[in-house]
This record gives C-alpha cells, structure tokens and sequence, in this order.
C-alpha cells in the first residue's frame, strides 16, 4: 500500500500548505512546470519524487527530468507527462505512449484545471491535479492525494487553498 501526492505547475513554489497536505504521502508525481531543478531536489528530499519537466521548465531541468515517465507502482502502471490533455482531448504525443504503453494511470499537467475522470477507452484513470503553485490565471491551487493498495485506487483527497494574488 502507498500513499501517493499528486502536483503540477508549482511554478517554483513548494510552501507550508503544500508541505502540509503532502507530509504523510509516500511520494510524490509532479506533472511539471516545476520551476527549478532546485525546486525539484528540494521536494525529493522531502519525499521521493517521480517528475517530469514542463513547458516552462529550462535547458538544466530538462537535461535531468523527462517528457514521459513510466514505472509501476504497487502493480499499477503510471504514464506522467506535463502537457498531455485529457479523455477523448489527449495530446498527439500523450496518445502514442498511452497506446504503447497502456497505463492505468495516466497523470498530466498544464491546464490548471483539476480533473479526475475514468477513461473506458484506454481504461485508465485520468489525474490531472490542477496548479498548486502561484503562478498562473487559476484562482484556487490544488493538489491530490490517495492510496493505491493493490488492484484498489482509494481514498482520493483534493487540496485547495485560495491563490494570493500578487
């Protein structure tokens, strides 16, 4: 069993709210934009961290991290990118790996919008967690926790604290 967080579009923040939400998770999926390298290393060393880079993420970040990232976690395989849509809107580059790769989780970043939905197609469950970072037209950031325990997807919490305009 594992507590997973879920976040994307940091932006370069990762503060107490965030750290508060996250603190009991296993690890965390971050579906890019994550600002910095830095800021990467420094939520790894909060918790285990399996990120990709997005659109906004420079030349050093995107040596380190990737477009794509697939691994298996408590048997259930996990497709990450930063800009990948969502059922029946995929991005062309999201649809390949989804087909090739055939996930059950498929997690996606960039519209800073939160969406949970089951996908019957691909049978997959789409998370995308919204921005949890400040930067950006969305009023409210978010974040996503739950618990995979084996074949089950359970538990799933939504964070949201008002955005502080600047």
């Amino acid at each position: 069993m594992r507590r997973i967080g879920v976040i994307s579009d940091t932006h370069g923040t990762f503060d107490k709210p965030l750290r508060d939400f996250l603190k009991d998770v296993d690890e965390i999926w971050h579906a890019g934009d994550v600002g910095s390298l830095e800021l990467a290393d420094e939520i790894a060393a909060f918790k285990p961290l399996k990120a990709v880079y997005g659109n906004i993420d420079g030349g050093v970040t995107r040596r380190v991290l990737s477009e794509f990232n697939c691994f298996e976690c408590e048997g259930k395989k996990v497709l990450i990118t930063h800009i990948g849509g969502y059922p029946r809107h995929y991005a062309p580059q999201a649809i390949a790996r989804i087909q090739q790769l055939k996930p059950d989780i498929f997690v996606a970043g960039h519209s800073h919008i939160l969406k949970v939905i089951y996908d019957p197609v691909y049978n997959l469950l789409h998370i995308n967690p919204g921005a949890a970072g400040t930067y950006g037209f969305h009023k409210v950031r978010t974040a996503i926790r739950f618990t995979i325990d084996g074949a089950d997807i359970r538990d799933m919490e939504i964070g949201e604290w008002q955005r502080i305009l600047k």
